[in-house]
């Protein structure tokens, strides 16, 4: 009795120990659902699962604009499309020009410029993404609420992208997109953005395209002594 009584009590904890593991991937690794046609020519058919190591692999490292921009989107494709599955063919978006949110962008939307489905926009105010079902025209903003990012992150950023930060710095700076990145992975996405819907927006694609890339500018920095 005492030997089946052990067995269960290891499986029992084997079983808690393999949900919680199943529950942090989810939260650490969160995924989206998309639907894409099935091939060159083909039908809209294929659904597929991207999650955020996909975005990361594309966007060449994981950092808290891109989770963001993951978040983000996961949140306000609810909105457009109530069955949770984002299509891939009939949809567009508008970024503001950070590295991080235009790779996600176009990553999980299939969005591209060359396409008119996606274009970046500075001036997007009180939000970072605009998104929007092409054949219904059901346009969405999407931000963060007030508060939820340290704002010391954005000062040292514009200190960084004008060169002036130190190496030691720098370092403090990842460690806070980290902790934020942290953060916004395990809390609830509904406490950390807003989605609004658009009822009159007009798709204007702007042509400049010499942003600058700021998550290069500080490559060559020699490390923090």
């Amino acid at each position: 009795m005492k030997t089946i009584f052990a067995i269960l009590t290891v499986l029992l904890l084997g079983s808690c120990e393999t949900k919680i593991k199943e529950t942090l991937n989810q939260s650490t690794n969160p995924e989206i659902t998309v639907i894409d046609t099935d091939f060159s020519k083909g039908r809209l058919t294929l659904k597929q699962t991207i999650n955020l190591k996909d975005v990361e692999r594309f966007h060449g490292h994981l950092c808290d604009g891109l989770v963001q921009g993951f978040l983000g989107i996961k949140v306000g494709l609810h909105v457009l499309y109530p069955n949770g599955i984002l299509d891939r063919t009939n949809t567009r978006i508008v970024s503001k020009s950070s590295p991080c949110l235009t790779d996600a962008a176009i990553y999980l939307t299939g969005a591209r410029y060359q396409y008119n489905t996606f274009y970046v926009d500075d001036s997007l105010k009180d939000g970072f993404y605009i998104m929007q079902s092409i054949d219904q025209h059901k346009t969405v903003k999407i931000q963060l609420k007030p508060d939820v990012k340290p704002p010391e992150i954005d000062l040292l950023g514009a200190q960084a992208i004008k060169g002036t930060l130190s190496a030691c710095d720098l370092d403090k700076l990842k460690s806070l997109e980290d902790q934020f990145a942290d953060y916004l992975l395990t809390s609830d996405p509904e406490t950390n953005f807003t989605v609004t819907e658009l009822t009159y927006f007009k798709w204007l694609p702007l042509e400049k395209h010499n942003y600058t890339k700021t998550d290069i500018l500080n490559k060559n920095i020699t490390t923090c002594k």
